[in-house]
């Protein structure tokens, strides 16, 4: 019962709560910031903390607003998209396996941050998506109720 007293507030700490989650894990596991559990073998920049961030809201902000029948696995890609455009490019095994180091710093390193927008840009176009599904059936629901209230009198 108490879900339905403070919806406001639930969805806030859901947002706020995936946000830092978010935040914490995939800038920890993409060595971002120095910690024991992972090692960069490339430096970062800020606009890796800067996308990683902005992804993070985007992240929160759509768990906020799930919905049943929601788009999960587009926002899935653009979370994979933004952590392969933040994460150091020869750290990752199955990248380094598959391409080599060489081809690596040749080819990905500088199409690595266009990665993390385009992964940015399609979380927050599912966002938008989802918010304005979410926004009509809100919409008819207020509809259907106000008629069945004024067939009532």
């Amino acid at each position: 019962m108490m879900a339905h007293t403070f919806p406001g507030i639930r969805r806030a700490a859901i947002a706020v709560g995936v946000g830092i989650l978010s935040f914490g894990v995939l800038g920890t596991v993409a060595a971002l910031w120095p910690n024991p559990l992972f090692i960069r073998m490339t430096p970062a920049g800020g606009w890796e903390i800067a996308l990683l961030s902005l992804q993070s809201v985007l992240l929160g902000l759509y768990a906020a607003i799930w919905r049943p029948t929601c788009s999960i696995r587009t926002a899935g890609a653009g979370g994979l998209l933004n952590f392969l455009g933040i994460a150091c490019p020869v750290c990752n095994k199955i990248l380094l396996l598959l391409f080599g180091a060489n081809a690596l710093m040749t080819y990905y390193e500088p199409l690595r941050l266009y990665l993390a927008v385009l992964g940015v840009l399609l979380t927050a176009f599912v966002l938008a998506r989802e918010w304005m599904l979410r926004s009509s059936e809100r919409s008819k629901d207020v509809a259907a109720l106000g008629g069945a209230v004024t067939e009532g009198r």
